[in-house]
């Protein structure tokens, strides 16, 4: 991969110098390279969870900050989709002793897939805590999904809409990596969604890294999941181990 890729960069470099038909091949062998090294990463990471062998890097970490951060690195994304980005952090007790980096990962993979499927429509980035956990909730209003799209959202490789031109991404492992990464926190990783309402992915850790989850502080539902303020009926997706006990409360759960 590493040889292919420094061949590949050596043609793009000098693609100025081709005619322009002879250029385009050299931008598309690039990309397509681009693609192919996100891929293998993505496996990569997926088969240290198959093994049992990842080990957190945990440390005291606000989660509001690294929010601001995802925001702003897909701020530009969001502006060529038309979307508005809107972090609200209540306030509270906004430290956990996370790993940064899997968190960081987590965070650009809801906000990233809620721009890529939010029809233009704002995004609302959610960070909000209680004595017990810290949650981070993605909102779109976009086309959401229906019951059978949300019993597989975390399945690997799977995809709502295979047709569906991508911006970003689009291994289908995403999700799935992010299911991997909440576990390994003993968090939790949920959603709701209804067909021409949108979705909300929530988040929610521990605030120590041995900590138990009490509830969610962040609704789901999402409060302004109905039309007719009644909220549609609650679809969790598969969740974490410590997640189960909530995903078991069914229809009309605001917190766990």
């Amino acid at each position: 991969m590493t040889t292919i890729r420094l061949a590949g960069d050596m043609l793009y470099d000098q693609r100025s110098a081709f005619p322009r038909r002879r250029a385009a091949p050299r931008s598309l062998l690039h990309t397509q390279v681009e693609r192919f090294e996100l891929l293998l990463a993505d496996l990569l990471e997926i088969s240290k969870y198959d093994a049992g062998s990842v080990e957190l890097e945990a440390e005291p970490t606000n989660l509001v900050h690294l929010a601001a951060d995802a925001v702003e690195g897909l701020r530009s994304l969001a502006e060529s989709k038309g979307t508005r980005l809107n972090l609200v952090a209540p306030g509270g007790h906004l430290d956990a002793e996370v790993d940064p980096r899997r968190i960081r990962r987590i965070m650009h993979n809801l906000i990233g897939n809620a721009i890529e499927h939010g029809e233009g429509k704002p995004v609302i980035v959610s960070v909000d805590s209680n004595e017990t956990a810290v949650a981070l909730s993605v909102r779109d209003y976009g086309l959401g999904m229906s019951q059978v799209d949300v019993n597989h959202v975390f399945d690997r490789f799977w995809r709502a809409d295979p047709s569906r031109k991508r911006t970003i991404g689009g291994t289908g492992l995403g999700l799935s990596i992010s299911l991997e990464d909440a576990t390994v926190h003993r968090g939790w990783l949920q959603v709701w969604s209804s067909p021409g309402k949108g979705s909300c992915f929530r988040l929610t850790l521990p605030r120590t890294a041995r900590g138990e989850i009490l509830s969610s502080p962040s609704p789901l539902p999402p409060e302004d999941a109905g039309s007719d303020g009644t909220p549609p009926r609650l679809t969790l997706g598969e969740v974490g181990r410590a997640g189960i006990k909530g995903a078991q409360h069914g229809e009309g759960a605001t917190h766990d």
